[in-house]
């Protein structure tokens, strides 16, 4: 197997360990809107996982970059405990550092699609 293939077990494991907290165990009022974990990241050392969050706004645009810091800030205040759980849970020798990244992959493929949308191509057959 390559390089990546143990820092992507890892990265899977981590994913799997902050998604099962954020659903269960992390009782913070800066999670109050929707967060999913959608990729982590571990650097070949494996001293440190970026962990790329996902925030659903529930109140609309205007407000999404505040609920996104919001969430960014909760998640940085139990950062220490979600690596224990991960400590805990992977029984690794040193547990990565992590850090916390807003994941933009998701309103960059919505402005592409609307760009592809606002050329107006018809997609007739050509013969």
């Amino acid at each position: 197997m390559g390089k990546g293939y143990r820092q992507g077990r890892l990265g899977e494991e981590i994913r799997k360990i902050v998604s099962e907290l954020l659903l269960r165990e992390l009782k913070d009022p800066g999670l109050s809107s929707m967060i999913s974990v959608t990729a982590v990241e571990v650097t070949s050392d494996g001293s440190y996982a970026t962990v790329y969050l996902s925030v659903l706004s529930t109140s609309g645009a205007e407000n999404e970059q505040e609920e996104q810091q919001k969430a960014l800030d909760a998640m940085n205040r139990a950062k220490g405990f979600i690596r224990n759980e991960i400590g805990r849970q992977v029984k690794l020798r040193h547990t990565p550092e992590l850090i916390f990244k807003i994941d933009h992959s998701m309103e960059y493929g919505r402005h592409i699609s609307k760009i592809i949308r606002d050329l107006d191509i018809d997609h007739e057959d050509e013969e």
